[in-house]
């Protein structure tokens, strides 16, 4: 699990100071960009359709994890549009909350003593 927490904070520092220079350098308009890259039908659009898919993974597991209350629907839409940002320190709170155990980092408590 410390590799693993480690990993988190390394790509979380990694992609906050890559984000920085690059909103400084091109603005932080990302959706057009996005949004276009796809209508092109580019291999740049590809890369954006199959990173919103994990995108939607990760939202859809998050607001599973915590058992789709209202709550947890709009901690998913924070996960769909927050990337990265957003779940690596989720998951660090969550492995921290874990103790540890997988199964619980994964399922969340409830689900994991079943």
């Amino acid at each position: 699990m410390a590799i693993f927490r480690a990993y988190l904070v390394v790509a979380l520092a990694c992609l906050a100071g890559y984000t920085l220079v690059v909103g400084i350098n091109h603005g932080w308009n990302l959706l057009p960009i996005f949004v276009s890259s796809i209508a092109e039908m580019s291999w740049s659009g590809q890369f954006n359709v199959d990173f919103m898919t994990f995108l939607g993974l990760s939202g859809i597991w998050v607001a599973w994890r915590h058992h789709f209350s209202g709550s947890a629907l709009a901690l998913g839409v924070v996960a769909f549009f927050g990337g990265m940002m957003f779940l690596a320190p989720y998951l660090l709170g969550a492995s921290a909350q874990a103790g540890g155990d997988t199964r619980v980092l994964l399922l969340g408590k409830e689900r994991a003593v079943r």
